[in-house]
């Protein structure tokens, strides 16, 4: 079964305690039992990971890539937190690969500080999903599958 990756960056690993009234009270944990279970049922497997450190996630999108064009990955579900905001370094990864990544922020990132309203990842990624909690997760599998099927 091909898989997805399922990327996230700073501080996700304090989901469920960081900021219940933005982020909610699901802990990542339950986010990746959520999103393993619906890629499953779609017919993939997930690799679920989360890394503080950017050269981290930057090695993860160029393994994806690899594995994309070996059949192995059908795409990233990439909730880069902060990073999203800041790092051109994760811009020219997700360029640099072929792998379609789907861009995910848990919150609206729009209706927050003006800094967040800018995305580096947004012009690289196949798609993005905002501002609908950790159902986006699950909304960019489903979107990676339908890709992946065509």
């Amino acid at each position: 079964m091909p898989a997805i990756l399922v990327l996230n960056g700073p501080n996700l690993n304090l989901l469920g305690t960081r900021e219940p009234a933005t982020y909610g009270s699901t802990t990542l944990a339950d986010v990746e039992r959520m999103c393993a279970e619906r890629a499953r049922e779609l017919g993939h497997t997930v690799d679920f990971r989360q890394s503080n450190h950017e050269g981290v996630l930057i090695d993860a999108i160029h393994e994806a890539g690899r594995g994309f064009k070996d059949g192995a990955v059908i795409g990233v579900v990439f909730n880069a937190g902060a990073y999203t905001h800041t790092s051109i370094a994760l811009h020219d990864a997700v360029r640099s690969v072929e792998v379609p990544v789907v861009e995910v922020h848990i919150s609206n990132v729009h209706a927050r500080e003006s800094f967040r309203h800018h995305s580096w990842l947004s012009p690289v990624a196949a798609g993005i999903i905002v501002g609908v909690g950790v159902d986006g997760y699950v909304m960019a599998i489903e979107a990676l599958a339908r890709r992946a099927s065509r």
